[in-house]
């Protein structure tokens, strides 16, 4: 069934999207609860209290975690019932996903196994290759590691040389190369390891006895010390035909998709991160006296405060709209059988979203641990506060999954490609914006409705941007990356700012406190607000570098309608902001 425009990937850009179109984090059901609180306990008493083992990399003690949380069914979240798996919604992920990191570099395990390691299987596998393995990995008797990274190709994926040459018999395919930075490979059983035959990308399951696959040391690394890393080494390595997964030659198609679950699930982490990271410096902030009154009374704390909690509003408004997104996408899709082509579709459709949870959750996660280890002063830098642990950890999620520069490349890449499709009717409606620009200076309203109004004329600033550089730069667009990642930050705000006014708008209808209610229309208006700052600065830049002269005074006298916008006390709303939060002692999500 075709999707509506509004709820295609992408798709939010372009069209008006209701409250009722959303799904929003105080929707979660009973059902969501007692997982989030099985998850919590688990981490809390079992996990938390050996972070210091697992800094150490004691032999045996995450791996006995993953066995535990694999008895627990923490494991197997996405996967079908038949295999062993609970066969749960996207937001059951996300839920379970946000508890995860109370337990340190536990959470880089736990996400490279039930992510990237077991959804290849679970969405591109074989019945067989589901039956044989998925059991497995879902009741943590096997662990999953994802090999895709080489040493002389990060980014650039497709340049990888690791090579599978087919054997005489047609039995088994023979797979040379070095993968690099491999996340569980100290100790996991199952390898998915791509590899070129005949040049071209495909996927192999590889299990650990496999003679001709070694290891290279752990590496010693900045952050995340807890988990595994290493280097997987294929010599010879004999592979059973029936261990292709997807099809031959067509890996990419395996490798990118599932990227893209990968950076929705890293998001949901961050957001669970986060809300760590606010409550240990809430907890500091409280307990912390100078000049004889706690450090949470002084304006300077409580506006760091502030921004955290409005920020996180905002990533978790952008993760569980996604979630919502995603889960429609799969709707209907069996998993239990071959399905590769229409999981690929469905993994594939809401890419653009994908990049822009994972861009916008992890860098709120390093303005977060940044301003924590700040509120926390000299102690924030001494090992024996967790503080300075988390500000460490959090730095990789800007490089996991492909770096937050090649994600934003993807965000105005995957538009245009959209749009050339015939996919999006992108470029049609950059061109009627400047049609309705005699209207877009009219006033906004009040309230949460004249927030909504304010994001239409985002969306239309947005594609004012995109339009004129798209006509002006033509074919060169895609090769300029100052625009191009101007373009995507302007998308990326506009995905924001929507999805905490939906949010906020929805959240008003529900049955939830009043208090909650009033936390969520303030942090959206503000975060609508810096959201609309930062959209307005990318969009002058992106139009000053592709117009000029008259031009460039007339394109920007439109500009000016658009971003007119209604006065707001921003310091006072981060004032009643922070003075909530303070009081709670925690982001208050519920």
């Amino acid at each position: 069934m075709e999707l509506e425009l509004e709820l295609r990937g992408g798709g939010f850009l372009l069209a008006e999207v209701s409250p009722e179109q959303v799904y929003v984090r105080e929707e979660l059901n009973e059902e969501h609860m007692q997982l989030k609180q099985m998850a919590h306990n688990f981490m809390v008493k079992e996990v938390a209290p050996k972070i210091e083992q697992m800094e150490a990399q004691e032999e045996g003690v995450v791996r006995e975690f993953m066995r535990q949380a694999g008895e627990l069914g923490l494991l197997g979240l996405e996967v079908p019932e038949e295999f062993g798996g609970l066969a749960l919604d996207k937001a059951a992920t996300v839920v379970v996903g946000e508890e995860v990191p109370i337990g340190g570099s536990f959470a880089v395990a736990y996400a490279a196994h039930t992510g990237i390691g077991t959804l290849p299987i679970v969405y591109f596998g074989t019945p067989e290759q589901k039956a044989k393995y998925l059991p497995g990995l879902a009741n943590g008797e096997k662990v999953a590691a994802y090999c895709l990274t080489e040493p002389g190709a990060g980014s650039d994926a497709l340049g990888a040389k690791s090579t599978a040459v087919l054997n005489e018999a047609g039995t088994h395919y023979c797979l040379n190369g070095t993968k690099q930075f491999i996340t569980n490979a100290g100790f996991a059983d199952i390898f998915l390891v791509y590899a070129k035959v005949d040049g071209k990308m495909t996927n192999f399951i590889i299990e650990r006895e496999t003679p001709g696959l070694s290891f290279g040391p752990e590496e010693k690394k900045m952050g995340i010390k807890g988990s595994s890393t290493r280097q997987v080494i294929l010599e010879d390595v004999l592979v059973p035909v029936e261990n292709v997964v997807g099809e031959i030659g067509r890996g990419h198609v395996v490798a990118f998709n599932i990227l893209n679950v990968g950076r929705f699930k890293l998001a949901a982490g961050a957001i669970g991160s986060i809300q760590v990271v606010l409550e240990t410096a809430l907890k500091y902030a409280s307990e912390r006296k100078q000049f004889g009154v706690a450090l949470n009374t002084f304006g300077a704390i409580q506006n760091k405060i502030a921004q955290i909690a409005t920020k996180t509003y905002m990533a978790e408004s952008i993760v569980y709209r996604t979630a919502g997104l995603m889960e429609n996408g799969f709707h209907g899709l069996d998993l239990t059988v071959n399905c590769s082509k229409e999981a690929g579709k469905a993994l594939e459709e809401y890419a653009i979203e994908c990049s822009l949870n994972k861009v916008f959750a992890s860098e709120v996660l390093d303005f977060a641990v940044d301003e924590g280890v700040q509120i926390h002063g000299g102690y924030g830098f001494i090992k024996e506060y967790p503080i300075e642990r988390m500000y460490r950890d959090s730095r990789i999620n800007r490089l996991f999954e492909g770096t937050n520069e090649i994600n934003r490349l993807l965000v105005p890449l995957t538009l245009l490609k959209r749009a050339m499709s015939g996919e999006l009717p992108l470029l049609e409606a950059a061109k009627a914006v400047s049609k309705d620009l005699v209207s877009a200076g009219m006033s906004d309203g009040e309230g949460l409705a004249g927030l909504n109004q304010m994001t239409q004329k985002a969306k239309k600033l947005c594609l004012m941007a995109a339009g004129l550089a798209a006509q002006n730069l033509g074919m060169g667009l895609k090769d300029n990356q100052y625009v191009l990642t101007g373009l995507a930050e302007m998308v990326l705000q506009v995905y924001a700012m929507e999805s905490g006014v939906l949010r906020a708008q929805k959240v008003q209808t529900l049955d939830v406190a009043d208090e909650h209610k009033e936390f969520v229309e303030k942090t959206a208006t503000l975060g609508a607000f810096e959201a609309f700052i930062i959209l307005e600065q990318q969009a002058k830049e992106v139009l000053c570098a592709i117009e000029k002269g008259d031009s460039l005074s007339t394109v920007l006298a439109g500009m000016r309608k658009l971003v007119r916008r209604p006065n707001v006390d921003m310091i006072g709303m981060r004032q009643e902001i922070a003075k909530y939060v303070i009081e709670k002692g925690y982001y208050p999500n519920h």
